[in-house]
Formats: C-alpha cells, structure tokens, sequence
C-alpha cells in the first residue's frame, strides 16, 4: 500500500474553489492539450452535483490569479470578457479610523524603491501632512481616481501598477470548467456524492455516486464547501473557530445594477465600516456586488439590513435600495483543525472560512492547489510527508490571515459601539500580533518582519494598514551623518513616486474606458 502510486485524483464539489483547483494542478502536469495526455499518466476527474449553485461572494482576487490565469494558459482578453471582470487595485477603507469621514487604502504595489529603502521612518516627519499610501505608492491616487492599472496597448497580464480582479463568481467557475474539460483534459461528472466506502488502512477507497456508481480514486480533494463531504462529514476533522478573535459570522450580499451604462467602475474594493460590521462594495462592468457583514452578537438581521440599504441608496439610488434582494449568509469564522487527512485533503469553504476583509478566500485556493500540484505524492508513503508539510504550512497562513484581518480592529479609535470596544479588548487578540504591534511602536516593519520567504502579506501590508490607520512608530531622532543622508535620500524618492504619479494619472483610462476597449478590441497577446 506504501507504494502504491499516485495516478488518480478526483476533486468532490465544483464552484470556483473546485474548477479552480482542477486547472491549477492540470496545468501543472498535463503537457498536451489535444492528446490530452500527462507526463505522470494520471487522470484527474471533478464531481459536481448538479443541484448546488455557486455561492458567488468570494468577487475579489489578489494580484497572484494573474499568474495562476497565464500558467491555465488562458487569454486574459477572454477572462474579462466572459467573467465579467474589472480591475482590482486593492483595497479602500472608509470610516474604519473614527467612523467620520476618514479614508485610506491599502494598495496591491509595494512602496517606490521598497527593496533597497525602507521609506516609512522619513514619512513618520511630515505625516501631518500628506498620507503615508499618497507618499509612497503612485497607486493610491489611482484608486481615488477610478482608474485603470494598465493601457489597452499594454499586453495582456502586464501592467503599469499591480492589480487583481473583481469577477462574477458564477460565470468564473463556468469559464474555468470549459477550459478545463476542453483545454486541460479534466473529466467532468455531475452527479451526488451520497456516500463514502473506505479501505482497510482507512483512507477514502472510493465514493459512491447517485448517478455515475462508485468513483475510486489515491488522492481524493474536497471542495464540496461548508458541509465538507469527506474532511468533515466522512473524518470528522473538527473546526477550529476564530470567533472569539473575528467576531462576524454574517453577511447579506446583494446584486445591484448601475443607474446608467456610463457609470464608473472603481478600481478598488471599497470597504465602508458600520456598528458592528462593514459594507463592501464592488464595481463589476455590468453591476455591483454590494454587501454587509456583521457580527450576530453586536447587530440584528434587521438593523444590518438597514444600514445596507442606507447605503445603496445614497451610493447607488433610493430606488436601487427598494428594488434590492438580499441573501443571507451564515457562517463559523475558522479553520480545521488539519487540512489533509489520509489519502484526502480539503480546499476552499470545506478548509475553512473567515470574512472576505482581505480577499482571501482566492488566494487560499490558488496557494492549496499549487503546492498539490508542485508536490504531487509519487507513492501513498510520501504522501503522509507531504500532507504534515501542508497542515503545518497552512495552520501557519491562516494564522497569519486571521493576525492581519484582526489588525484593522484594534487600530481603529472608534469606541461608539460595544463591536468596536470588544475588538480592541487586550483578550481578543492574537499574542502573536500583540508582540508585533510592540515592536512597531518602535520600528517600522520592513523585510526582517517577514519570517517565510512565501509569507501571506509582504511588510508592505502591514505599513499601509498600520500608518492609514494613524498608528504611530516613535524614531530616534534623525541626529547621525547617515541618518540625515537616510533623509536625503527618502525626499528624493518621494519626489519621484510624486512624478511617477502625475505620469501615470496623465496616461491611464478610468476603469469603465479601458474595459469598454477590452471589450471591442481586446489586449495584446504576449
């Protein structure tokens, strides 16, 4: 049985988790598209039931699907256009510092010349003055601006700023399933998985279908969401909850159409935050995702639904608020306790769920995939190896997800409502992220903050939430030869990201124009 190899994989649920999941590791070891055949002669089957939609909140990606879409071998042209999809450029926070009128973002591009200088203690001088993401990063004044972070003359996948996407989650898994089945040679069964027959050394033998009989397989992934068929329902791989640290555990998600054609697209997510929760906000081509979520404990449905509609309608239109259907959605913040268990390991919503704040959802799925498809188990033996280096790497990014998600509360200065006061609570937060905000009181983050070379959130990050939130490092003063040459130097730079900026804000279309383009002439091929 230690010997035995690995050649059949079979991926239970579809969705964007599934499909995504299926192209990543296809792309990875199917070398022939039209014979469809694979250097490991393995065969990789997908089985989606065929009465479960798309739950299709999980709209926003992180700059990384861009290299995942190349590998997939998928013309960006054609993703744009079939998923409804528009340019992300990160993130914008509204309200979330004192709940007035205050803003700043979070940018997918590192700060100007941020390998070789560290340009937060020189901003720390003049931070009166001008905001440190404003300072540093040319992407914050398009994000204001709406626009886009590329030319239609620009190839496809390259760019003059950083940027993911906003996408339709539906029409995603749609799109990724054709390519999959037509491109990568990923069989496709849509059938029930109505049980599961084990072997005697306790993996997954086989699971039993309600249309297709029983389906084998070495390696089985479970995609299958929240009920998580196999790791959960089958193994009973309990979930660790993160409630006592992220206290939402509700949403209500509504599909909102513009007021007219013309209309701008924002290039960011935007992030709006509530009494005991916050509205996103995201601009598709055809309409925006928009909604809220809250913590059950601090909020009823009721009052939450208001303040949703408030703010379709005064964003949107008091008529898009009286036409709004509105979704709920409930859900545990938390993880399993393991993510890989025998010969089965679970992706997606089956491995956990937390709220979207930082979009990673996506990314959880793309980085799950790409280390099975670059450490696919030769034999049954390694793989027990394999999947101790899978627990043991994706305890440790969820962990860092949950330190990074908490950040935004406790820098908050709101204290108007017992959500607010509750995160700030010294109990409620990670020791691990206690200990770092000590250490910034005293030095900026920068490279030595990141302790894996493939760390979740580069120090950038952290700099851009930490100072957009008004968080203070106390510097030595600025007295040596070399600090006073540091200074030099960080004026210098910060006058180039100031031209740099007004270049790009002459060049660059808004967000609507460029898609528009897209949509009538299509990018460059590389």
């Amino acid at each position: 049985m230690e010997e035995q190899k690995i050649t059949r994989l079979v991926i239970v649920g579809g969705g964007t988790a599934g499909w995504l999941t299926a192209g990543i590791i296809a792309a990875e070891h199917f070398v022939d598209s039209k014979t469809k055949t694979n250097e490991h002669s393995f065969e990789l089957t997908l089985i989606e039931s065929p009465d479960i939609a798309t739950i299709g909140v999980g709209e926003g990606t992180w700059p990384s699907m861009r290299s995942t879409l190349q590998k997939m071998g998928i013309s960006e042209t054609d993703f744009i256009r079939e998923c409804d999809a528009s340019f992300k450029q990160g993130t914008l926070f509204k309200g979330w510092k004192t709940g007035h009128d205050d803003a700043y973002t979070h940018p997918f591009t590192i700060p100007h010349a941020y390998a070789e200088t560290n340009l937060a203690p020189q901003w720390q001088s003049f931070r009166d003055k001008v905001d440190f993401a404003e300072a540093v990063s040319s992407q914050n004044t398009l994000m204001f601006k709406g626009l886009a972070p590329k030319q239609i003359s620009t190839p496809e996948f390259a760019f003059n700023v950083n940027y993911g996407y906003h996408l339709d989650a539906g029409k995603f898994a749609e799109f990724l399933r054709r390519h999959c089945v037509e491109k990568l040679g990923v069989k496709h069964l849509r059938a029930n998985v109505t049980g599961v027959i084990s072997a005697e050394n306790g993996d997954i033998a086989s699971v039993t279908t309600d249309v297709c009989g029983d389906i084998q397989a070495d390696l089985f992934i479970d995609c299958s969401g929240s009920r998580a068929l196999l790791l959960g329902e089958h193994y009973g791989v309990a979930i660790s909850s993160k409630s006592d640290v992220l206290f939402n555990d509700t949403a209500l998600a509504a599909q909102v159409p513009y007021t007219k054609e013309s209309d701008a697209i924002e290039s960011s997510t935007l992030s709006t935050a509530q009494t005991a929760g916050w509205i996103w906000d995201i601009g598709l081509p055809s309409r925006r995702g928009i909604g809220h979520v809250y913590s059950s404990r601090h909020n009823s449905e009721g009052r939450a639904t208001e303040e949703l509609l408030a703010y379709i309608a005064s964003t949107v239109s008091q008529q898009a608020a009286e036409a709004a259907t509105i979704r709920r959605l409930d859900f545990m913040p938390g993880h399993r306790t393991k993510f890989w268990h025998k010969n089965c390991v679970a992706i997606g919503m089956s491995a956990g769920f937390i709220e979207p704040l930082e979009a990673s959802a996506l990314v959880l799925v793309e980085l799950s995939a790409a280390m099975i498809a670059d450490q696919l188990p030769a034999n049954r033996h390694i793989m027990d190896i394999v999947a101790k280096r899978f627990n043991e790497k994706f305890l440790y990014r969820w962990d860092r997800i949950i330190d990074f998600l908490k950040l935004h509360y406790v820098l908050s200065e709101r204290r108007d409502t017992a959500y607010w006061r509750d995160n700030c609570d010294l109990s409620t937060i990670p020791k691990s992220l206690s200990e770092r905000l000590e250490i910034w009181r005293h030095q900026c983050p920068w490279h030595r903050d990141a302790v894996h070379v493939d760390e979740m959130f580069p120090s950038a990050s952290f700099q851009y939430v930490l100072y957009g939130m008004g968080f203070v490092t106390q510097q030595s003063s600025l007295g040596s030869r070399t600090d006073r040459e540091a200074a030099n130097i960080g004026m210098q730079l910060f006058q180039e990201n100031a031209d740099k900026t007004q270049r790009l804000v002459g060049m660059l279309p808004s967000n609507r124009e460029l898609i528009d383009k897209i949509s009538t002439y299509g990018f460059q091929k590389i």
